[in-house]
């Protein structure tokens, strides 16, 4: 398939979607290869990765159950349930980390713009495996008592959890706005 087609197929699968089997060792190989084929301005290496599966994804769950009783007194017994089961369905989730060198001559936001970009890279990847994937954030990159559990530094920031699995239905193509409608050009 050429590249570019590739490129056009890609779409989400909600994590909800997702269960196993996940990436063998190679495929995950692979992937995370991919990921670090991305711009990286000053050779700065501004990213890391986190794998969460396993029990891991249990106790992560369990975690994200109880700061969201203590984010929001008095919360449904549904909103704590679908935060427990936030990271469950997926067998793999990669965390992707920015690791920010603040002052450096590459500015903080080409180091963001790199980490994003192993992001997409991620889930092409993922898909170029045969796998589903869907690109999260949500609260858990943000809040304190999770970012200590996942070891994020302080000059660290969640860009995103890309979960990662077999798709049990196909996504939904959602409609793409036209590229012309969002193209100029400088005049001279």
């Amino acid at each position: 398939m050429h590249a570019s087609a590739a490129l056009l197929l890609r779409h989400s699968i909600p994590s909800r979607l997702l269960t196993g089997p996940g990436p063998d060792p190679a495929q995950l190989a692979r992937m995370l290869a991919c990921a670090v084929h991305v711009p990286d301005h000053g050779k700065l290496q501004p990213w890391r990765f986190l794998l969460v599966r396993g029990a891991a994804r249990s106790s992560l769950g369990e975690l994200l159950a109880r700061r969201s009783v203590e984010r929001h007194a008095g919360a449904a017994e549904a909103s704590i349930e679908k935060d427990r089961m936030r990271f469950q369905h997926a067998p793999l989730v990669i965390a992707v980390i920015a690791r920010l060198t603040p002052g450096h001559k590459v500015p903080e936001q080409e180091q963001l713009l790199s980490g994003g970009a192993a992001c997409f890279s991620l889930l092409q990847a993922a898909q170029a495996e045969g796998f589903g994937a869907q690109w999260l954030t949500g609260w858990p990159a943000y809040d304190p008592a999770v970012l200590e559990r996942l070891g994020v530094g302080g000059h660290e920031r969640v860009l995103g959890f890309i979960h990662v699995g077999t798709a049990q239905a196909p996504g939904e193509e959602r409609e793409r706005p036209d590229p012309a409608t969002l193209t100029t050009e400088l005049a001279p």
